[in-house]
């Protein structure tokens, strides 16, 4: 198995997931950019050192887990499968193309038989990762007609430079020292903006478009109709959502959490009397899926708020592709 990426942030959690799930790993290939030669990544109790990611670097390996980028992932994806490996792409490159499965485990498991394709599965976005975890067993419930979310996105869905960068901020503004922002266009220290990637013509971010387009393919529903509106706020791991359904079918609040509470990857956490309800607090460090608030949306006819938090490091990324690569071995690389 190979990890391209292997020293970044969402690298190191796919190696450290690897070993926490003991997946089956023969010989694990850590892959990374010239910059990260001389270092090494621990693994099962060995110190493996990291390769620099070229055209030859797939021979014999049979699964490939990339998270190095899609400029990255669109050069080395298609290398990798020609060389035999299956891809599993954290990056945006392949989500949207007609021919690579867009796959979280708990939602369309059976999509990963189309990997033979291009030899290449895509892992969503994870905002929407968490999202559709909720979204679908109230889909087969009820039929979701819209959805509207806000997100509450943290740092480190940028990047380590972005925790380093909050970190900074943070120290600099109690030592009054000057304040330097590298990473974002604002503050992030005390501060919410609602801009997490390029601004698109139609107003939209790409991240809140990902969030449409990715969720009507992984539900499998082009007609769910979703808008989103995507704001990054100074938390250092955990995106939180709220989440507004209509449903065809009225879907009580009671009804609603008795579905979540049997869905896989789901923790309902929702007992407000007690101040009980997902944080991202709570979620950092695993890999459930955190909802609460579950409420009716007085305001229409079948509609229902709910508030979800997950890990978006692990679950978001890392968890999701090494759940993937599981059913790979489990169910069709025999």
């Amino acid at each position: 198995m190979a990890v391209a990426g292997a020293t970044g942030a969402v690298g190191q959690r796919m190696v450290a997931c690897l070993q926490e799930r003991r997946f089956p790993v023969a010989e694990l290939v850590p892959l990374a950019s010239e910059r990260s030669l001389g270092k090494t990544v621990t693994f099962n109790g060995q110190e493996i050192p990291v390769q620099v990611l070229t055209k030859d670097s797939f021979a014999g390996i049979e699964i490939a887990l990339f998270s190095a980028g899609g400029s990255i992932s669109k050069e080395y994806a298609p290398i990798a499968a020609q060389a035999g490996a299956v891809v599993v792409d954290n990056s945006s490159a392949w989500r949207m193309d007609p021919d690579v499965p867009l796959v979280v485990p708990e939602v369309n498991p059976q999509d990963i038989a189309q990997y033979t394709k291009k030899g290449i599965i895509a892992n969503p976005n994870c905002s929407t990762i968490q999202m559709v975890v909720v979204l679908k067993p109230l889909h087969d419930a009820a039929r979701l007609k819209r959805v509207v979310v806000s997100t509450y996105q943290a740092v480190s869905g940028t990047g380590q430079k972005a925790v380093e960068e909050l970190a900074a901020q943070v120290r600099a503004l109690f030592c009054h020292q000057e304040l330097v922002k590298k990473v974002y266009p604002h503050r992030i220290a005390f501060n919410v903006f609602p801009h997490i990637d390029v601004f698109l013509e139609n107003g939209y971010t790409k991240e809140e478009m990902k969030m449409v387009n990715e969720t009507q393919k992984i539900m499998g529903d082009p007609h769910i109709r979703v808008t989103a509106t995507t704001v990054r706020v100074p938390v250092f791991y955990g995106h939180s959502e709220a989440v507004n359904v209509e449903t065809e079918r009225k879907l009580t609040p009671e009804e609603a959490r008795r579905v979540l509470e049997q869905a896989p990857g789901v923790k309902v956490v929702d007992n407000p009397a007690k101040n009980e309800y997902p944080m991202p607090l709570d979620a950092a460090g695993q890999d459930l899926t955190l909802v609460g608030r579950i409420r009716e949306d007085f305001s229409i006819e079948n509609g229902l708020n709910l508030w979800v938090v997950a890990d978006n490091v692990r679950k978001g990324a890392a968890t999701n592709t090494v759940q993937i690569a599981e059913i790979l071995i489990r169910d069709y690389l025999k």
